[in-house]
């Protein structure tokens, strides 16, 4: 779905017509590509199930300072990219960082190239925050893209990957492999992953919107093999086939959605888990599988 059309002169009134059946039907937007995401989830329900130094545990500051490295996989408008930022960094309404606040750098991508526009046009952050316009299925735009971003800082891997609502997106339109190569790549590129998959129900309503607004069915949808509880079933991919495991869950949002944390197998050494993920963590990790 496009994002909204900018009003001509003397035409604000046909503008904001053309707008809100966008709001409204969401299921016009067949990548999850809603022009105003923020309006029915907002980033406040993530931000209170994070722990604010949950980075700073994560990856402790060493003598050499390193920023720490994060990239956001259908950042949409970035609503949730700066809200991200600003909580991790203890950062009230119109704060900027101090200089002895850690440095964190975000790569925030999307495959709403006018969604991206705008969230860089209103991003107040422009130094932290980099927002780029990318189909992360497109294996050759997604490793120059990534590579050129990573090699400013020396590094091949970004330290923590954040996904949020976007498995079925990825689901829905490519299937099984490629929801199961979605995850493989990310796994292959962060230390840690944030995970907040989409339940079941989601995918239903998803396709039920579609086929109510007269539009083509998804593609893959009847087709599934991989469907049920979808939280359960990230998890065994992650786990199972691509060397993560599954640290914590921080609990679910006011519209059910978990908040999974994962980590690459071969970080032990160089990260370990911090004690404030590991206090009563079975208890987290068997709420996650609910």
């Amino acid at each position: 779905m496009a994002a909204p059309t900018e009003p001509n002169p003397g035409g604000a009134e046909e503008a904001k017509a053309e707008e809100e059946p966008r709001v409204l039907e969401p299921g016009a937007a067949p990548f999850g590509n809603f022009p105003h995401y923020s309006r029915f989830h907002s980033p406040e329900q993530r931000l209170r199930l994070l722990p604010p130094e949950l980075l700073g545990r994560l990856f402790p500051q060493g003598p050499e300072k390193k920023p720490i490295l994060g990239l956001d996989v259908g950042c949409n408008s970035g609503d949730l990219s700066v809200a991200l930022y600003k909580h991790f960094l203890f950062l009230r309404d119109g704060e900027t960082p101090s200089g002895a606040s850690r440095e964190l750098r975000l790569l925030c991508c999307d495959i709403d190239p006018a969604l991206v526009e705008r969230a860089k046009k209103e991003c107040p952050f422009p130094d932290a925050l980099t927002f780029i316009t990318l189909d992360f299925m497109n294996q050759r735009s997604r490793k120059v893209l990534l590579s050129s971003f990573l090699s400013q800082f020396g590094r091949s891997v970004f330290d923590i990957g954040f996904c949020m609502s976007i498995t079925m997106w990825i689901h829905l339109n490519h299937g099984d492999h490629g929801l199961w190569e979605f995850l493989a790549h990310l796994s292959s590129l962060c230390h840690y992953l944030l995970v907040e998959p989409q339940p079941w129900k989601c995918y239903r309503a998803a396709a039920r919107r579609l086929r109510k607004l007269g539009l083509h069915d998804f593609d893959h949808f009847h087709s599934l093999a991989i469907r049920g509880d979808m939280a359960s079933q990230i998890v065994q991919i992650l786990t199972q086939d691509h060397g993560m495991e599954l640290v914590c869950c921080f609990g679910n949002t006011s519209w059910d959605r978990s908040l999974l944390l994962f980590r690459a197998k071969q970080t032990t050494e160089t990260h370990p888990i911090p004690e404030l993920l590991i206090e009563g963590n079975e208890g987290n990790r068997l709420r996650s599988l609910r």
